[in-house]
């Protein structure tokens, strides 16, 4: 049996509140500490966590990660990253607090990491796929002794728990600073229709519009309406904003890692908001090869990035293209909100692959190009394929022999 202290992925609801004791009487670890990170959740929960540690008798750790996490999340905008049409939100933000929980149990000399997680889902995999890389030992109770629900209850009011038997609402809710989750409940029959109820940073969306101007340096978002902020900050801004006109929300069947289909239903405005300018603006400064690629590379970025695989060595060879392309991605993009959408309507960029005057309808040649001259390439176009339409047999409409297969016979 295990021994020392072990570290705990720590929120205070039933499924962590349950692993306390259980990591001491099944897994036999003499302390168990609680590890609570901040990537910008509301502070009802660092409340809640607080408090049942305390109840608990659990030592309590907050990390402040939302730095870490913002920067990550643009990371992501660069890379032009979302998984089957929505931004990453939730997969993003279990990396950063798998690191932050592995260094506090490196600080305090634990012997184990442990987490709460079922066998069902994602983040059994993304916590695991950082502590495995430590010397450490990894433990799911919740998984490992196939809890269930309606189980971890009557424990908990077994041995008087300090949580309210199990009930944390009727949608499961995870929130941090770039987006929010709700599932479960009614929401997990795909015909049924959600209520304004299960939305909190989105309002319905109206008549009313409104513009806002955003910044790029080298890809990543600096400024908003000319006002240079940083990333949290920035962040925090655009939910507000764009969320008031109903912008980013997101009602999806989603595919998880171990197969799993699962009706998910995201909010995720300033995220919506930034990956729409940013793709405005790559248009304007990539030429087509790239912007070509890039939707190849953005997908191989999402993937990784979906299964908590940021560390993975493809991403290094990913990020390094796109180092590379997003030196260009500087410039401004309006933004107009409108109907729910957060459309771009201008762009500018002193590396535009752009040129009015080529383009315009107004202007008889393209740097010294006749108009005369695309006569030649009209004509090549579209050859090939006429030679093999042109030898393909016709069948007759009344589903006799070809005229090839008749003068055969």
């Amino acid at each position: 049996m295990p021994s020392g202290t072990v570290a705990l992925a720590f929120s205070g609801g039933l499924d962590t509140t349950v692993c306390v004791p259980l990591l001491k009487e099944e897994y036999g670890y003499d302390d168990v500490i609680g590890v609570t990170v901040d990537v910008g959740q509301p502070d009802s929960e660092f409340a809640e966590a607080h408090e049942t540690a305390d109840a608990l008798g659990v030592e309590h750790h907050v990390v402040d990660a939302k730095a870490e996490f913002a920067d990550l999340c643009f990371d992501a905008v660069q890379a032009g990253a979302t998984y089957q049409g929505y931004p990453l939100g939730t997969a993003l933000a279990r990396p950063v607090i798998a690191e932050a929980i592995l260094d506090v149990a490196e600080a305090e000399g634990c012997t184990g990491l442990a987490h709460g997680c079922t066998g069902k889902g994602n983040d059994q995999l993304r916590f695991e796929a950082v502590w495995r890389a430590s010397d450490l030992d990894v433990l799911a109770p919740v998984r490992e002794l196939g809890l269930t629900r309606e189980w971890e209850i009557d424990y908990a009011d077994e041995k008087g728990l300090p949580v309210e038997a199990g009930n944390e609402g009727e949608w499961s809710i995870d929130t941090n600073l770039w987006s929010r989750s709700v599932e479960g409940g009614q929401l997990e029959d795909p015909g049924y229709q959600p209520p304004e109820a299960i939305y909190d940073w989105t309002d319905a969306p109206s008549d009313e519009t409104e513009t806002v101007e955003l910044t790029f340096e080298e890809g990543e978002p600096v400024a908003v309406d000319g006002d240079a902020m940083e990333p949290v900050p920035l962040i925090e801004y655009l939910n507000d904003l764009a969320g008031s006109y109903g912008v980013g929300r997101t009602d999806m069947m989603e595919d998880r890692m171990l197969g799993l289909k699962v009706r998910e239903n995201y909010e995720h405005p300033a995220a919506t908001t930034l990956l729409a300018a940013h793709e405005a603006l790559e248009g304007f400064v990539l030429t087509k090869d790239e912007r070509d690629f890039t939707e190849d590379v953005s997908q191989q970025w999402a993937q990784k990035a979906y299964e908590g695989l940021v560390d993975h060595p493809l991403m290094d060879a990913l990020n390094g293209y796109l180092a590379e392309t997003q030196s260009k991605v500087t410039g401004t993009v309006t933004i107009k909100f409108e109907g729910g959408q957060a459309r771009p309507v201008a762009r500018e960029s002193e590396h535009a692959v752009y040129s009015a005057d080529a383009a315009s309808f107004d202007t008889e040649t393209v740097n010294g190009i006749e108009q005369a001259d695309a006569t030649g390439v009209a004509k090549y176009h579209g050859f090939q394929s006429r030679l093999a339409n042109a030898s393909k047999p016709e069948l007759k409409t009344d589903g006799g022999p070809t005229e090839e297969e008749a003068s055969e016979e």
